[in-house]
């Protein structure tokens, strides 16, 4: 199973560029930003982790100026949306940007879509949260059309287009995996429909049992990967032996200084679970990992392997 962070991307913490070349240096597989264009002061939707919204969230970096940041500082590191709100987004230019990073990257951006939790957010964009997973389905149904054919058409109830010329296209054919996040009721069928992965987030009940029944019902490979994964070896061999191919830990938006120290737990935790330490006793950040002399084992592949 391969391993990646994410990280809000703010005006004070660590920059997209040099976070990831750690995450590159380090050995992780990939990287991923969020995407809020903006939060509305009224905070009339609550904020579903509970408490008080975190202040990333209004402070976070454009997506795509992030995105191409990283890209540019390093070569092998995949970097994506974690996830995009393409509810909130023109389709035609959205499909414009993630082809144009896809391109420059030389195939290494992953397409991360979400329809979003904050309405106030998506209601200042024109969207009508009510509607927004059918938007979500054209949107990137239109994309896809964009990206795979020399003059594109799309109609749609929300998107309608007729022969247009959009270049450069992806390098990853037939385009750039969609990763579609979201944990409601209905996250299945729209994987089913538009997308290539499921990547849920760890606090989301229920994801190994829906795993299993996504597999069962998928007619074609559809990959599985895990957002905000603690730094503990259990969960990631509990997602391993489900057919996870990606787990990914969030960083703090902060300085290098956490951030390299978040890498380090996360990292000791990735040892365990690759049988290059053992944990002992009762820690959970290092005190309790010692070293053992073991090959570690082998990796999965890639993360759209399945």
């Amino acid at each position: 199973m391969d391993t990646g962070v994410a990280i809000f991307p703010t005006h004070d913490a660590i920059g997209p560029a040099e976070v990831a070349r750690l995450a590159e240096e380090r050995g992780h597989e990939s990287l991923f930003f969020p995407e809020h264009t903006h939060i509305p002061a009224s905070r009339q939707t609550p904020y579903p982790g509970g408490n008080e919204l975190p202040r990333r969230y209004a402070h976070t970096l454009d997506l795509f100026v992030s995105v191409t940041a990283a890209i540019t500082a390093t070569t092998r590191l995949r970097v994506g949306s974690g996830i995009c709100l393409v509810i909130e987004r023109d389709p035609i230019t959205t499909a414009k940007e993630v082809a144009s990073v896809d391109f420059l990257s030389g195939g290494r951006f992953e397409f991360g879509v979400g329809a979003g939790w904050n309405r106030e957010e998506m209601a200042n964009h024109g969207t009508d949260p009510r509607r927004r997973m059918a938007i979500l389905r054209e949107r990137v149904e239109a994309m896809k059309a964009i990206w795979t054919r020399d003059e594109a058409s799309y109609s749609g109830e929300h998107v309608a287009f007729d022969r247009i010329w959009s270049w450069p296209k992806p390098a990853q054919k037939p385009h750039p995996p969609v990763l579609v996040g979201g944990d409601g009721p209905t996250v299945l069928d729209r994987v089913l429909a538009i997308g290539d992965a499921w990547f849920p987030n760890h606090a989301a009940e229920g994801i190994l049992d829906r795993a299993a029944e996504l597999r069962a019902r998928a007619d074609r490979p559809v990959a599985l990967m895990v957002m905000g994964v603690p730094a503990d070896p259990r969960v990631l061999e509990a997602y391993a032996n489900a057919g996870f191919q990606r787990a990914v830990h969030w960083l703090p938006s902060a300085p290098r200084g956490p951030v390299e120290r978040a890498l380090d737990a996360y990292e000791r935790a990735v040892a365990v679970f690759n049988g290059e330490r053992s944990l002992t006793g009762n820690g959970a950040y290092g005190d309790g990992f010692t070293t053992r002399a073991l090959p570690p084992k082998r990796r999965t592949g890639s993360a759209m392997d399945s």
